[in-house]
């Protein structure tokens, strides 16, 4: 079997490792930047697909289907962003007769927009934050809205039908901000999504934002798992995950995996998904949205239930039935946390920090996963997502999780760009998170107390150098003489080799 995997980045590498796992290849697209990128060169074959725009390259869905029938592939694996959750991509892998590694299009317009998701959960006796059930186009006016507001209740949020990652998301805390808060929230929503319609969503007072993952086959068996604790977020954008959640009784984790197995099964869902719901301060849960998709943070689950979801995403999507006992997956073993590394500069109100990574030593040893897509010598484009790598820490309990994530963050070590590796130092030591008395809002007020001050201290020059020096002396091997010896091959031309065989 062939898989096209129509993304970049660590998730189009961890895709890869699956299929080469289980014996089948793997073909890379990439945009111009990305033409040396480490998806590229992992894969046994690869193609360009555009410009660096998103819209030129990887949203290109008529490119990305001419490649795949140009490679000869029979499946498609979209993995996360970019059109892992269009229902005309999925739609269009159909008609050109590719095996969508996914749910079909019909589900992921259903489930991706966020009122008929609503309307689903209610219908599924799931419960749903209190808001409204219809969207709310442009023709409206403010004295119609601002009833329908009041009806909803305040605090609350206005929030992009067709939103995600924060965007097109505004919160109002009284009816004199709700007028400008709509008009944002609309002009992202339009930018971001090519749709302008909103709905509203009553706030839910210092949440924890709390996921079930699901596997659904063809032949009906829905399978949840040990739930998600993704709370610790900044502008409503995760960074941190840990599995299980600290505070989720026994009960209640079977009563959220029982209400989104019901939810999965009323909507005739196939493949891996995920449920999020918000947990109140008196532990009632509240449907949020459903991801149709495989989600950033799944390695947490593979690290304490032992099952592969990538492998099993692509069972199912050639018609294999599950063989996974549900009693073993919603029962954790040990503990997981997973940091989301991005380049971006946590003392500068996260803004991206594009560039050259000079120098990259990443973390190992006793229960470290480092999933990457990036490498040394690379250049973290300004085109996408700034994430570079996702560290993953397993211990037999939560304080052997921390101490192992704070040695991987200690080891991890970038020069050339700013990351939030500093974010997570101070993170892991900060008592509120030992606890657990965190919540969605956490970062972003511990960071706006802080105002302005930094994280760490600044990595001396000293140490720079020698982890530079470290690299070379690694790139160069053990014997410096040997960048001398023209009839050894060097790594370069074992690359350029590597390249012209996969045809870049």
């Amino acid at each position: 079997m062939k898989v096209l995997v129509a993304n970049r980045g660590e998730i189009a590498v961890r895709i890869m490792r699956a299929c080469r796992e289980l014996g089948f290849q793997s073909v890379a697209v990439y945009s111009d930047c990305d033409r040396l990128a480490p998806h590229v060169r992992y894969a046994d074959e690869a193609y360009g697909i555009g410009a660096n725009e998103p819209a030129e390259s990887y949203l290109n869905i008529d490119r990305i289907i001419d490649v795949a029938r140009e490679a000869d592939v029979t499946a498609v694996h979209p993995g996360y962003g970019f059109l892992s959750e269009n229902a005309k991509f999925a739609a269009a892998c159909r008609d050109a007769n590719l095996t969508f590694v996914g749910p079909s299009a019909d589900v992921i317009a259903l489930m991706g927009g966020k009122v008929t998701a609503r309307q689903a959960a209610q219908r599924a006796g799931v419960p749903v934050v209190p808001g409204t059930d219809t969207p709310l186009g442009p023709n409206l006016s403010d004295i119609e809205v601002k009833q329908i507001a009041m009806e909803v209740g305040y605090p609350l949020f206005v929030k992009a039908v067709a939103g995600g990652g924060g965007r097109g998301m505004r919160m109002v805390r009284e009816p004199e901000g709700l007028t400008s808060a709509l008009r944002e929230a609309r002009s992202e929503a339009q930018t971001a999504f090519g749709d302008e319609f909103v709905y509203l969503e009553r706030q839910i007072i210092e949440p924890r934002h709390i996921e079930v993952q699901l596997l659904g086959d063809s032949h009906g068996t829905i399978v949840p798992f040990v739930e998600r604790d993704c709370s610790i977020q900044r502008r409503y954008q995760k960074v941190v995950e840990e599995s299980p959640a600290m505070f989720v009784t026994r009960e209640l984790r079977e009563q959220m995996a029982t209400a989104a197995v019901a939810l999965a099964r009323s909507v005739g869902y196939v493949n891996a998904g995920t449920v999020e719901f918000l947990l109140d301060t008196a532990g009632k849960f509240y449907f949020l949205e459903m991801n149709t998709r495989l989600q950033v943070e799944h390695p947490i689950t593979e690290m304490i239930t032992g099952v592969d979801l990538v492998h099993w995403q692509l069972h199912i999507a050639h018609g294999r039935q599950l063989t996974i006992n549900p009693a073993e997956t919603l029962t954790p073993r040990g503990h997981a946390i997973e940091c989301r590394v991005y380049a971006e500069d946590p003392d500068n109100g996260f803004m991206p920090s594009p560039g050259t990574i000079r120098a990259l030593r990443t973390p190992s040893g006793p229960g470290i996963r480092d999933d990457s897509g990036v490498a040394s010598g690379f250049e973290v484009p300004t085109w996408y997502d700034p994430l570079i790598s996702k560290v993953i820490a397993w211990g037999p309990d939560r304080a052997v999780a921390i101490a192992r994530m704070r040695r991987a963050m200690d080891e991890y070590k970038v020069h050339g760009i700013k990351t939030t590796i500093p974010l997570f130092s101070w993170l892991l030591q900060s008592s509120a998170f030992h606890s657990g008395a965190v919540n969605t809002n956490f970062i972003d007020m511990m960071m706006a107390e802080r105002n302005g001050k930094p994280l760490m201290e600044p990595t001396s020059e000293v140490e720079e150098v020698a982890v530079v020096g470290a690299a070379l002396h690694a790139y160069l091997g053990k014997d410096p003489a040997a960048a001398k010896q023209p009839d050894k091959p060097s790594e370069w031309r074992r690359q350029a080799k590597a390249e012209a065989l996969h045809g870049i």
